[in-house]
């Protein structure tokens, strides 16, 4: 793995929110002198404002802004204050943290499998981005295709959509359940994205398939 970058906090205007669904969209600031690693995090606070909250960097490591990925959650305190943000606006930016990120050491012997549910597609969508020809295959579970945000952005033989409340992805059902039905190259690091429930049960897949912990990296959103 990477050393962790130099921690580093900074104040940005909102330069633009993409929207990508009623409840997701894309906050992007303006990347200046932010340097990070793709996998990392940021937490972000709105000028004035006493709470913050974390989320992967969604943009490339040379991508010209600095952009995550939000969903609005129903009731929730913290992410739709971002929604109603307009251009100009002040946030504050800390970080980035942790150490989530690709496997160097078999960054070009490996092929990496990403497994996501969500909005946990974030860390791959920059790892992809930051890495034009790494030898990859995203898998993305969601409840409705609308919600396999981006697709344009990844080769289109490279990504899996596992939708199971509708039957318009690649795969109808679970993330898991698409896991269970596939085989592995022996030569595969696998990375793990999203809510702990999927994490666990895909651990367990993928250790009954011969995979050990060495061969798993993973990001707990919650």
């Amino acid at each position: 793995m990477k050393p962790e970058v130099q921690l580093d906090t900074n104040y940005y205007k909102v330069v633009g929110i993409r929207k990508l669904t009623e409840h997701t969209f894309v906050l992007s600031l303006p990347k200046s002198r932010f340097e990070f690693v793709a996998g990392q995090h940021v937490s972000l606070s709105i000028t004035g404002d006493y709470q913050s909250r974390e989320y992967s960097i969604y943009s490339a490591e040379k991508g010209e802004n600095l952009e995550v990925l939000v969903k609005e959650v129903e009731g929730g305190y913290f992410s739709p204050k971002l929604k109603h943000l307009k251009v100009g606006d002040m946030v504050e930016v800390h970080g980035p943290f942790g150490k989530f990120g690709l496997d160097v050491k078999n960054k070009d012997t490996h092929k990496h499998i990403f497994i996501a549910s969500g909005t946990g597609i974030a860390p791959f969508h920059s790892m992809v981005k930051s890495n034009p020809g790494l030898n990859y295959q995203l898998i993305h579970g969601v409840r409705y295709a609308e919600e396999g945000y981006e697709q344009e952005d990844y080769n289109k033989g490279n990504y899996t959509l596992c939708t199971s409340r509708d039957k318009s992805g690649d795969f109808n059902g679970r993330v898991t359940d698409y896991l269970k039905k596939t085989d592995f190259d022996k030569n595969t690091s696998f990375y793990l994205c999203g809510n702990s429930d999927m994490i666990f049960d895909s651990m367990e897949i993928l250790s009954d398939k011969g995979f050990g912990r060495e061969n798993i990296t993973v990001e707990v959103y919650f």
